[in-house]
């Protein structure tokens, strides 16, 4: 201060000044006195320790919901979950997923050691319950999900059937006494499986058709189910020839079985009183439906965070199933026309001399009598008949999927799949009407005509690469998909071996409301594995933060508003799943395959479940106190 009180610097040299200091040096000169407390505060300051600090372009505007840049600062400074605060160790084996209930009183978690344990979320975490599911002939459990009341918990493992055949099995037990209330069998065992409604679960079926060739079957299951009834398959007595033949035909691809296949459907399930077929979709070049989970489309008015900076273009709605293709440059929706063949099979159409329109059956029959010897493999022959086959016998897809009513029931199934290779690289998404969300009706559906055997994609994803985790915001409105890409401009002239996939993680965006991709991608994790040993890495998405685990040793936490990585959470391996606390944010779990669950907490929450100081007594009062004793 000057002689006469005035300060001896104005607040815009004090401004200039504070620009050279980082945020903690800026709040301590603002403790030296009112004039320095207020420009310590300035926001024009703090919106530049901001964009600074974390590295932000200047584009991005500040987050919706914040009241002052410094505020701002402070949220993503302290309220990132960052501080490990305890590590659980009950797991005498790799860890794989963690779930948490709606509540988030309870979590679950799945291991290698065979086990699902039930824990209480509390300030200190204990276990409550563990089951041990090797007694049902399960290699391990590989993940879980609470029903929508929390009372019932779906479990999903790896099931070793007879001959040393692996698939899954999904198992419901009661959170009422922990009992175990039905199992159904779900193959491959990585669709995991799902909960539509609070009573009815999805589950997965594989049928092999040729050596790349196969169908999938998406049940709907009922979690209550009669005593006796525990899975899905039928016996050999009650299968039609086709399916009894598919069956046999030792993986080698049978013409006539195919054209059997389209004639007769079969009975699919023993469960006829509470399984419910949903769709049926065939799987060329070895591809196969994989990790299934629905989206509720009534909650996309009402997002908990808008991604997106400007307004949205208009989603177009001529194409019947758009096609997205990050690898390419082009953002623009690649259409594709439903009923123009592809040139190949055209070309082989062609060469013997048969319309398009009407050649599926004098193709099979050709091929049968040994008339016609196309100049191509036998896996390219399979191939192109099996796409001729799918047009031909495919039921269209719903029309103007981007139209949902804000108030509908509808909702979406959404599963990674393919087309050129048997590792995951797009993903589908179907519509689930009201009609089909019960097991109410006949076990196999409405009857189809031979022109609707299959069930089409509404719309199809193109993530050019392999997709290693995806997972849905709280409010359903975006879709977050971790792969890791193929080179650019790959070229894939075998199924069964898949393009070699970076060691980068591509963290991508989807809004589902519009279908297109927002954001660039996001990223910082990275996996090592290749191709053929990749496996699936857990993400979880909270109202503000998006969290991901990886194969170097860390999680990680982003800002989802400001696509900025905030936090790396260490652990001695691999880090194979992440959880939020849907109640909480600033509480995640973290689970590797060094058998340890982790607590993290943000910096905030720790100092606030610390017992207060006790304040120092003045020093004339201890005096007294001591000349009293």
């Amino acid at each position: 201060m000057a002689a006469g009180g005035g300060p001896l610097l104005p607040d815009s040299v004090l401004y200039e000044i504070f620009l050279y200091l980082d945020h903690a040096d800026v709040l301590s000169v603002g403790l030296v006195c009112q004039q320095w407390r207020a420009v310590a505060r300035d926001e024009f300051l703090w919106k530049e320790l901001f964009y600074r600090y974390y590295r932000i372009s200047r584009e991005v505007p500040r987050h919706p919901a914040a009241v002052s840049w410094y505020d701002e600062f402070q949220r993503l400074y302290d309220t990132i979950p960052c501080v490990e605060v305890q590590a659980l160790k009950e797991h005498n084996d790799q860890v794989l997923h963690l779930s948490f209930s709606h509540s988030g009183c309870l979590f679950a978690s799945c291991s290698k050691d065979c086990t699902v344990k039930i824990w209480s979320n509390e300030l200190d975490i204990s276990l409550q319950h563990s089951s041990n599911m090797r007694p049902y002939n399960w290699s391990y459990t590989q993940f879980s999900q609470f029903n929508s009341d929390d009372s019932l918990l779906l479990v999903s493992g790896v099931f070793v059937g007879p001959h040393n055949s692996s698939s899954g099995e999904i198992a419901v037990i009661s959170m009422e006494n922990f009992t175990l209330l039905s199992r159904v069998r779900n193959k491959p065992y990585d669709v995991f499986g799902c909960w539509l409604n609070e009573t009815n679960l999805i589950s997965g079926n594989l049928h092999r058709i040729g050596r790349i060739t196969s169908c999938s079957v998406l049940w709907l299951n009922n979690a209550f189910q009669p005593a006796g009834v525990l899975c899905l398959g039928v016996p050999t007595s009650r299968l039609g020839r086709s399916a009894t033949e598919l069956a046999s035909c030792g993986g080698q691809f049978s013409w006539s079985l195919l054209h059997v296949a389209v004639q007769r459907e079969g009975i699919e399930s023993e469960n006829v009183n509470v399984v419910k077929r949903l769709f049926k979709i065939q799987n060329l070049n070895a591809s196969t439906i994989r990790t299934v989970m629905v989206a509720d489309c009534s909650r996309y008015d009402s997002p908990d965070l808008l991604l997106d900076y400007e307004e949205q273009l208009a989603a177009s709605s001529t194409s019947t199933c758009p096609v997205f293709d990050l690898g390419s440059d082009s953002e623009e929706e690649e259409a594709k026309p439903k009923q123009a063949p592809e040139p190949a099979v055209q070309e082989l159409l062609d060469d013997v001399g048969v319309p398009a329109e009407d050649g599926l059956q004098q193709l099979f029959d050709d091929i049968m009598e040994g008339r016609v010897r196309p100049a191509m493999t036998d896996t390219e022959l399979e191939t192109k008949v099996a796409e001729l086959f799918v047009r031909n016998r495919t039921k269209p897809p719903e029309l103007n999927l981007l139209s949902t009513d804000s108030n509908s029931k509808t909702k979406y199934l959404i599963f990674t799949t393919g087309c050129l290779t048997y590792s995951p690289h797009q993903i589908g998404i179907k519509r689930i009407l009201p009609h089909q969300m019960t097991t109410a009706g006949p076990v196999l559906g409405e009857e189809r005509r031979s022109d609707e055997f299959f069930d089409s994609l509404d719309h199809v994803i193109d993530i050019h690469g392999h997709i290693i985790g995806m997972g849905l915001s709280p409010d359903h409105r975006y879709l977050y998909v971790n792969s890791r890409a193929w080179p650019r401009d790959c070229v894939i002239s075998d199924p069964m071996q898949p393009p070699p996939i970076a060691e980068e993680i591509d963290l991508h965006v989807f809004d589902l409301k519009t279908m297109k991709e927002v954001k660039r991608a996001l990223r910082a994790h990275r996996a090592y594995t290749p191709n053929e040993e990749c496996f699936f890495i857990f993400l979880d998405v909270s109202r503000d933060f998006v969290a991901s685990g990886a194969e170097d040793r860390h999680g990680y936490i982003w800002d989802r508003h400001y696509n900025i990585c905030l936090a790396k959470l260490q652990h001695d391996n691999v880090v194979n799943s992440v959880a939020f606390s849907p109640v909480e944010q600033e509480l995640l779990l973290t689970a590797s395959d060094d058998a340890t669950i982790k607590v993290w907490r943000s910096p905030r929450a720790v100092r606030s479940q610390q017992p207060p100081r006790p304040r120092p007594r003045k020093l004339l009062f201890s005096w007294l106190l001591n000349q009293k004793s």
